[in-house]
C-alpha cells in the first residue's frame, strides 16, 4: 500500500473527537505513532492488474487487518481499565462506543432492587474506530474519577443531545406519537419500512398499553405481563424495545420471560383439510336465522380464503393486501402462481401450490369470489383494519368448528412439501422467509405420524432401489453370460 493510500484510508476512518483540553489523558491510549504503525508488517496482496476484483480484493484485506488491530486495542484499553480500577468499561454496539457503569438512578427512572443504583451505557456519540477508542478512554477516565468521588450527576452530557425533550415526555401516549418521526430520524425512509412500523410496532402498543401511564420501565414491564397470549406478549416487547431504543431510554428489559413454545399446533392432514371445507357450507344451510342480506354469502369469501391459505401456504394478510386479481385470473399464469404484494411481512414473491387440484376443489378462481375479495381488500387502508380482518378470518374459523388454525394450514403446507421430497430452500422461498426460520419453526411440527409415514417412504424407496439394483445385477451376469456364450461360438466356428 503506498503511502497516499494509507493516508487515505486512515482519513476515511477517522471521525470527530471531543474537545481534551485539560482532560486527564489516560496512559493506556491509542498515541499516533501507535496508529501509523497499524500497517507495518502488513501486504496487501498482489494482484496482476488494477482490475476492480484486485483493488477490491487489497481493500477488504487492509479492512480486516484495521478491525483486527481495533478489536485488539478495545480488548486491550478494557483489560486496562480493570487494572486501574476503574469502575467503567467500554461496549461497542454497532457502529458506536459506548461507556458501561453502575450509577445512581437517571431523574423518573426506577430500580426493581431498591439499591437505587443501576448499570447503564452512557451514549456520547462516539464512533467505533481507533480514534474514537483514544476518545473513549479518556471519557472512562474522566467519569472514573466522578464515580470514585462520588460526584457524579445526570447532567446533559450523560443524558445525552435529547435529554430536554425527553423530560417533557410524561406519558406512553405522548413518547408514542413522536416514535415515526424519531425512527426515520435514525433510520432510511422507505414506505414499506414505514407500513411496517405502524403495524407492527405502534398498532401493538396502542392496543395493550394504557397511554395515560407515565414513562417508567415499570409501566412498560406490567403493560407487557398484562397481555394473556404469549404471542402477543412477544410481539408488544419487541414494539417496546425499539421504543426504548429509539428515544434511547436504555431500559433493561431481561427479566421480562416469554415463552415462545407454549402455543401447541394442530397440525391438519390433507384428508382433515378437505373434510373441513365442507363446514363452510354446511353452517350457512343450518344457521338458525336468516343473516342480514350483505352477509348472507360471506362464508363464500371465507371458505376461498380457507383454500388458499391451504393450497399456498400463505399469511392470511398476504391474501388481503392488494390482491392481483387480474394475474390470478390471466390466462399467461400457467403455473397458477398467487402474487404477493411487495407491501406484506416479507416483500413481493410468486407463491406456487402443492395438491394443485385443490385450485378447482375448492373453487379458487370463482369469480364472484374473488369481486367480493376485491371489496372487502380495498376496504383495508390502515393497519388496524387489516389486523381485524385476519382476527375475523380465524374467529370463522372456530365458529364453525374447524379445529386448527388458519397458521396451521401454513404449517401443513411446510410439512406436505418435506413429504413430497420438494428442497428446503424452495419451500422456504416458496412461504417467504429464511431456511432458518423455515427449519426451527415448522419442522418442530412435524410430529410423529408424519415422522413416520417419511421414514416408510425413505424406506420403501431404499427398498425400490435396492431391488433395481439386484435387477442390475442379475441382467449384468446375464450380459456377462451372453458375451461368453457368444465368445465359445466363434471360437468354434472358427476351428470348423
Amino acid at each position: 500500500m503506498t503511502e497516499s493510500q494509507h493516508q487515505g484510508f486512515h482519513n476515511s476512518t477517522s471521525h470527530s473527537r471531543f474537545n481534551s483540553t485539560s482532560r486527564n489523558t489516560a496512559s493506556t491510549e491509542v498515541n499516533d505513532s501507535q496508529v501509523q504503525d497499524i500497517f507495518a508488517d502488513f501486504e496487501p496482496p498482489a494482484t496482476a492488474d488494477g482490475s476492480y476484483r484486485g483493488t477490491m480484493a487489497k481493500v477488504k484485506a487492509t479492512e480486516l487487518r484495521y478491525q483486527e488491530v481495533f478489536d485488539e486495542k478495545l480488548l486491550e484499553a478494557i483489560a486496562n481499565l480493570k487494572r486501574d480500577k476503574i469502575k467503567v468499561s467500554i461496549k461497542q454496539t454497532g457502529n458506536s462506543l459506548q461507556l458501561q457503569a453502575t450509577l445512581p438512578l437517571k431523574p423518573g427512572d426506577t430500580c426493581k432492587s431498591g439499591r437505587g443504583k443501576k448499570q447503564y451505557l452512557i451514549s456520547l456519540g462516539i464512533p467505533a474506530s481507533l480514534d474514537g477508542l483514544k476518545t473513549a478512554i479518556e471519557e472512562s477516565y474522566e467519569l472514573g474519577k466522578l464515580i470514585a468521588r462520588h460526584t457524579f450527576e445526570w447532567n446533559d452530557k450523560y443524558l445525552g443531545v435529547k435529554a430536554k425533550e425527553k423530560v417533557e415526555i410524561k406519558t406512553i401516549g405522548e413518547l408514542l406519537d413522536k416514535f415515526e418521526d424519531e425512527y426515520f430520524k435514525r433510520n432510511s425512509f422507505t414506505e414499506k419500512r414505514q407500513r411496517m412500523l405502524q403495524k407492527y410496532r405502534i398498532a401493538r402498543i396502542r392496543r395493550h398499553c394504557n397511554l395515560e401511564l407515565e414513562v417508567n420501565y415499570d409501566n412498560f414491564r406490567n403493560c407487557i405481563n398484562s397481555v394473556p397470549s404469549e404471542g402477543a406478549k412477544d410481539g408488544l416487547l419487541i414494539a417496546l424495545k425499539l421504543l426504548s431504543n429509539t428515544f434511547n431510554l436504555q431500559f433493561d428489559f431481561s427479566d421480562i420471560k416469554v415463552n415462545r413454545d407454549r402455543r401447541i399446533r394442530y397440525i391438519p392432514t390433507d384428508e382433515q383439510i378437505e373434510a373441513s371445507f365442507l363446514l363452510f357450507e354446511q353452517r350457512s344451510l343450518n344457521r338458525k336465522k336468516e343473516p342480514k342480506p350483505e352477509l348472507r354469502h360471506t362464508w363464500k369469501l371465507k371458505a376461498w380464503c380457507y383454500g388458499m391459505l391451504a393450497t399456498y401456504g400463505l399469511r392470511p394478510h398476504e391474501l388481503l393486501t392488494q390482491p392481483d386479481i387480474d394475474w390470478w385470473l390471466s390466462v399467461e399464469n400457467v403455473d397458477n402462481t398467487w402474487k404477493v404484494h411487495e407491501s406484506c411481512k416479507t416483500g413481493e414473491r410468486e407463491a406456487f401450490p402443492l395438491n394443485l387440484y385443490w385450485i378447482e376443489k375448492f373453487d379458487l378462481k370463482n369469480p364472484e369470489r374473488l369481486a367480493e375479495l376485491k371489496r372487502w381488500s380495498e376496504n383495508l387502508i390502515k393497519p388496524e383494519q387489516m389486523d381485524f380482518a385476519v382476527q375475523n378470518i380465524s374467529q370463522f374459523f372456530k365458529r364453525i368448528g374447524i379445529s386448527f388454525q388458519p397458521y396451521d394450514l401454513r404449517h401443513a403446507w411446510a410439512i406436505r412439501a418435506h413429504l413430497l421430497g420438494i428442497p428446503i430452500k424452495a419451500a422456504a422461498d416458496n412461504l417467504g422467509h429464511s431456511i432458518e426460520i423455515h427449519t426451527r419453526t415448522y419442522q418442530r411440527y412435524f410430529g410423529r405420524d408424519n415422522r413416520k409415514k417419511a421414514i416408510n417412504e425413505a424406506m420403501n424407496k431404499k427398498s425400490e432401489i435396492e431391488l433395481l439394483k439386484d435387477k442390475v445385477a442379475q441382467l449384468e451376469l446375464e450380459n456377462e453370460k451372453l458375451k461368453h456364450e457368444i465368445a465359445l461360438t466363434i471360437v468354434t466356428v472358427k476351428h470348423k
